[in-house]
């Protein structure tokens, strides 16, 4: 708690310290002022283009500006003299007035200046503010990935930090929503890679790949119900992209290189958009160090462990997507994507045991290696049919996603001492996959400008798949199968759904309101045990409403209620239980059931060229949640899941951006939370505060530089058996483009560069035993990135206005049950 409030009273002085500077270069004692209105509909004129120029120097204006949003200007002058002001805006006549500043008269106000609608032609106009970032919808809010210069240097997953609604704390775990239940799509269409290992992927994703990310907060019936916190859906820049184009970008860090390519092109009705990523990654080593006291004996009372870590890999991705222009009213599209890699970590682990005397009483070295594979194959195609009829339009959809994940492991025992079991050599082999086929139906029909109506229909067929071997050494140290650690599993999952969505807009008020109902068959078997295999199926209806009111142009309030769910997927139901160390074992749970959540929020939004606010309260409720939870079980730690879980969460959340010049941005990106965790199968409750917050300043300097420096942090807060420590995270940035056009851009980034390594505790507590785990993560990055753009925008890839998008199962973390995105825990 020290450290967050340090870091937040250092960001708060900073911010005070750097506001006044930056304003005060624009200071001046001479001013002109005034008000753009249209002379027909006597409106105002918001964002329009501003002028200054001297009138023996019309080709260098002394001063750029826009109005805002009620029209009005108040723009300093630099000096007395005769001046020439024009102001421009779209489809609008340019407004020229003449003015003279002298010392008598050093403040000009021009009064109320009239425009009219232009009959010619505009050739261009030029921008001189900075773009808005965010934007907000009556069911999401998009963030401007690519409008934010930090873009150039950091990957997707630091941006992240930036996006209202979304935390990331210092160990990369994301939350949206104040849920660590989510799903990750990629252009509308999930990604199952991204949804199950994010930090992984967004970690080494560049986000000068990525042109906007949505958060969608409240998903309409026509989004499957699973994902409590809601949908991160990232659109990248190659789907935009126009013509013939393509970018390529090199990185080299301290930890890794990595390599992309982005290309557009056309031929004829044909788009075609392709990319590939590559990333090798070599990160230093990592410290843990771990205790146990087991209230249950004083023989075997207290158990430390230390484990030291490293992790290498690579992987890689690609995407093509592609469309056929049949006719201005049939458009077909595809996409295929695939995304791959592994990492191996070698184990060096040591254990001692004590009495509650402080004896040891036995201690071992458990060394090997680990090694984690995954990968995702997927393929889209879609067709659409458009109505003569204005927005009307059906589509039809077929959906393929493969997404296989491979973990061995080689354990290896020695320096023991008085360890009271045999220790045995062991080798594990899990095999498991996702395979899915999906078929959709959509139909938009707007009935009227200001009512419309969307319903369809969806079926997926999926199975989940895990074969895991354990081999274990015999009395000749010969490894040979062994069934009874062994398991092999397979769940078979039919759903049938169908939804409605009705919306209707009016002049201020936007009502958005739907269901969705779903039912599903599911099987499950188990070759090595068919006694328990079963069979069940379940139905779930989901409402949804939506509702906004424009208190002003830019300003919109808006409420929403939606029930989600989540479906466990196979990291959470695989039953093979880990048995590589000893003292704690963890597994799945396969008769886990569908997580329900509750959701209501009030929103505000304010939106304008300086300054943007986004601000609300939400409260979610889950009584069957699904938690990862520990136990001792004759001396034993085990680790499994169960819906366990019940759980309240109320928070408030802001995310403030403020332009004093058009050479700089602040923005700070915070949330409040209150937790109340609670389990009667377990006896437990943890309940308490949380803080998240980040702050970040850019500056424009001289020959067009971008300087931009960050920082925030997170308080301790509440689990369901335990805390979590706070943490905290800083860095700065600068880069510089070069050529015509900006066609090469040069970054360079420095990260946590005061210290070596970032430490965070955990702590679980109950009646029979209590635990902690200290973790060294090495913190401190350096690295520079290069791209080059080239080739012509001129054509577009088109896209379906529906595809389809699978969210129904809940993300997991690996095969041996270590992760913490569970129901809010």
């Amino acid at each position: 708690m020290k450290n967050i409030s340090s870091l937040c009273a250092l960001l708060f002085l900073i911010l005070l310290g750097y506001t006044p500077f930056i304003c005060a270069q624009t200071l001046s004692d001479y001013s002109v002022k005034g008000v753009l209105v249209d002379s027909i509909t006597l409106e105002k004129e918001p964002y329009a283009t501003i002028r200054i120029m001297k009138q023996a120097d019309l080709k260098n204006p002394v001063k750029l500006a826009v109005t805002d949003i009620n029209g009005k200007f108040n723009e300093r002058i630099p000096a007395i003299g005769k001046f020439l002001l024009t102001i421009t805006s779209i489809g609008k006549k340019t407004v020229i007035k003449n003015f003279e500043v002298t010392p008598t008269k050093k403040h000009i106000d021009l009064g109320t200046l009239y425009t009219k609608e232009s009959t010619e032609e505009l050739k261009g106009v030029e921008v001189v503010a900075q773009k808005p970032l965010v934007k907000a919808e009556i069911d999401k809010i998009s963030y401007s990935i690519e409008d934010d210069p930090d873009s150039k240097t950091n990957t997707t997953l630091e941006m992240l930090r930036k996006v209202p609604l979304v935390t990331v704390d210092g160990e990369d775990n994301i939350q949206v929503n104040g849920s660590s239940s989510f799903k990750v799509y990629v252009n509308g269409k999930p990604n199952s890679l991204m949804s199950n290992n994010p930090k992984e992927v967004l970690r080494s994703l560049p986000a000068t790949s990525i042109k906007t990310i949505e958060v969608i907060t409240e998903p309409g019936a026509k989004y499957d119900a699973e994902g409590v916190g809601g949908i991160l859906n990232i659109i990248t820049t190659g789907t935009k992209m126009e013509g013939y184009t393509a970018t390529l970008s090199a990185r080299a860090s301290n930890t890794g290189i990595g390599a992309n390519a982005y290309s557009t092109v056309q031929i004829g009705k044909v788009t075609l958009t392709g990319n590939y990523s590559y990333n090798y990654e070599n990160e230093p080593k990592s410290i843990i160090d771990e205790g146990r006291e087991d209230y249950t004996s004083d023989k075997y009372y207290n158990l430390v462990s230390h484990n030291e870590r490293k992790n290498k890999g690579n992987f890689q991705l690609g995407q093509l997507e592609g469309s056929y222009e049949i006719d201005s009213l049939n458009l077909v599209t595809f996409n295929a994507n695939m995304f791959g890699g592994s990492f191996r970590s070698p184990t060096n682990w040591s254990s001692h045991m004590f009495n509650k005397s402080g004896d040891l009483m036995y201690a071992y070295h458990r060394g090997g290696y680990s090694k984690n594979s995954f990968g995702n194959v997927g393929a889209n195609l879609d067709y659409q049919h458009s109505f003569k009829k204005k927005g009307k339009y059906l589509t039809l959809s077929y959906k393929l996603d493969y997404t296989p994940n491979g973990f061995k492991s080689e354990t290896t025992y020695d320096s023991l001492y008085q360890v009271p079991y045999i220790l045995r050599e062991q080798y594990s082999d899990i095999d498991s996959h996702t395979t899915e086929h999906t078929a959709q139906l959509d139909l938009v029909n707007p009935i009227t400008d200001k009512h419309y109506i969307d319903f369809g229909a969806k079926y997926i067929y999926r199975i989940n798949y895990s074969d895991a071997k354990m081999y274990q050494a015999n009395d000749n140290g010969t490894l040979e199968y062994y069934e009874a650690g062994s398991s092999k599993y397979q769940q078979d999952r039919n759903i049938i759904a169908g939804y409605f969505d009705y919306q209707l807009k009016l002049t201020k008020w936007g009502f958005k309101a739907g269901f969705r109902y779903e039912h599903t068959f599911m099987d499950v078997k188990y070759d090595l045990t068919p006694e328990r295999n079963f069979h069940t199926n379940y139905d779930d209806i989901v409402p949804t409403v939506n509702i906004s009111y424009m208190l002003a142009q830019t300003k919109t309030l808006r409420f929403n209620y939606n029930l989600r769910i989540n479906r466990p997927s196979i990291w959470y139901l695989n039953p093979f239980v880990d048995r590589s160390d000893p003292n704690s074992i963890s597994y799945g749970n396969p008769d886990l059931d569908t997580e329900k959540a509750h959701n209501l929020g009030l929103t505000f939004s304010s939106f304008s060229q300086k300054f943007n606010i986004n601000t609300g309260f939400n409260y979610f409720f889950i009584n069957n949640g699904i938690e990862r939870y520990q136990f001792i079980n004759n001396g034993v730690l085990e680790t499994t899941f169960g819906n366990v879980g019940h759980t309240q969460n109320v928070g408030y959340n802001m995310w403030v951006n403020w332009n004093p010049t058009n050479n700089t941005r602040i923005s700070i990106n915070g949330s409040e939370r209150y937790s109340d965790y609670k389990s009667d199968e377990l006896n437990a409750r943890r309940h308490g505060w949380s803080t998240n917050l980040f702050g970040n300043i850019q500056q424009t300097l001289p020959w067009k530089l971008r300087f931009s420096m960050y920082g925030g942090g997170s308080t301790k807060h509440v689990t369901l058996q335990g805390t979590v420590s706070s943490s905290h995270y800083y860095g700065i940035s600068l880069s510089k483009s070069f050529l015509k056009e900006d066609r090469l851009n040069i970054s360079a980034y420095a990260n946590h560069f005061l210290s070596q390594y970032t430490t965070y505790r955990d702590e679980k507590t109950t009646d029979t035993f209590h635990s902690w785990s200290e973790s060294r993560y090495p913190s401190r990055g350096f690295a520079i990135n290069i791209s080059w753009r080239f080739g012509k925008l001129n054509a577009q890839v088109k896209h379906t206005n529906r595809s389809i998008i699978n969210d129904d199962t809940k993300a997991g973390g690996n095969s041996q049950g270590q992760s913490e995105t569970g129901g809010g825990n």
